[in-house]
C-alpha cells in the first residue's frame, strides 16, 4: 500500500509540474515572447526552466490540445499561426457564447464589477500609451462577460479562445489603431449591463464582434 501511495504522489507531483510548466509557456505565448511561427527549442527551454524533457513534452501536448502550439513532423514544435478560417471560427464561437450570455440579463450581474475594472484598466493603458496593456484589458473584459454564465466550462472555453485571439492580435501592424476604438465599445456594453438591459447588451456585443472580425480578416496576413 505504501508503495502505491508513493507512486500516486509522484504521479500527482509530475502532473502539477507539467501544468505549471504549461502555464508558464502559455503566458509567454500570450505575452508575445514566443510570436506565432516561433520554433520552441527543447534544449533551450529545458536548460532555462530547469525541467525534464519529458515534462516539457507533456506541456507541449497540453498546449497543442489548446491550439496554441502545433507539432510539425521532423521539424519540431511551433507557436501556431492562425489562418483566416481560424479567425472566422473563433468569432463564430465568441458570438454564440458572449451574445447568448448577455441576452438573458434582466438585472445587473455581480460580474459587472469585473467588467468595470477591465474598462478602468483600459483607460489607464490609454493614458500610459501602453497598447499591449490595452489589449490585455480588453481580454479581461470579455473574460468577465463569459463569467456571467457562472459556468466553469464556459470560463475555460473563454480562456482558451482569448489565448488564441492573442496570437491573432500579434499580427496587427498598428496595435493602437486596432485596440483603442474597442474601449469605447466596451463602455457602451458595460452601460447596458449595468442597466440590466440584456437585449441591448447583446445587440452591442454582436455589432462589436462583427466589426472586429471584419477588421481582422481585412488586415490579416495571408502568408
Amino acid at each position: 500500500m505504501d508503495a502505491e501511495l508513493d507512486a500516486d504522489r509522484k504521479l500527482f507531483d509530475r502532473a502539477s509540474t507539467v501544468e505549471l510548466l504549461a502555464a508558464a509557456l502559455r503566458e509567454r505565448i500570450i505575452k508575445g515572447v514566443y510570436p506565432p511561427g516561433t520554433r520552441l527549442a527543447e534544449d533551450e527551454i529545458v536548460k532555462e526552466l530547469r525541467v525534464s524533457r519529458n515534462s516539457l513534452r507533456e506541456a507541449f501536448r497540453l498546449l497543442t490540445h489548446e491550439r496554441l502550439l502545433v507539432h510539425v513532423l521532423n521539424r519540431g514544435v511551433f507557436v501556431r499561426k492562425l489562418t483566416v478560417e481560424d479567425v472566422a471560427d473563433l468569432y463564430r464561437v465568441r458570438k454564440l457564447v458572449e451574445c447568448t450570455v448577455l441576452r438573458g440579463l434582466d438585472k445587473r450581474p455581480p460580474q459587472a464589477d469585473d467588467m468595470a475594472a477591465a474598462v478602468a484598466a483600459g483607460d489607464r493603458a490609454v493614458r500610459d500609451e501602453d497598447w499591449r496593456a490595452l489589449g490585455t484589458a480588453n481580454m479581461l473584459f470579455h473574460q468577465a462577460v463569459g463569467s456571467v454564465a457562472e459556468s466553469p466550462r464556459i470560463d475555460e472555453l473563454m480562456r482558451n479562445m482569448l489565448a488564441e485571439m492573442r496570437l491573432v492580435f500579434q499580427t496587427m501592424s498598428d496595435p493602437r489603431r486596432f485596440h483603442e476604438p474597442y474601449l469605447e465599445r466596451n463602455k457602451e456594453i458595460l452601460e447596458a449591463v449595468d442597466a440590466g438591459d440584456g437585449p441591448r447588451a447583446e445587440r452591442l456585443m454582436l455589432k462589436y464582434l462583427d466589426y472586429a472580425e471584419q477588421q481582422i480578416v481585412s488586415e490579416y496576413p495571408t502568408e
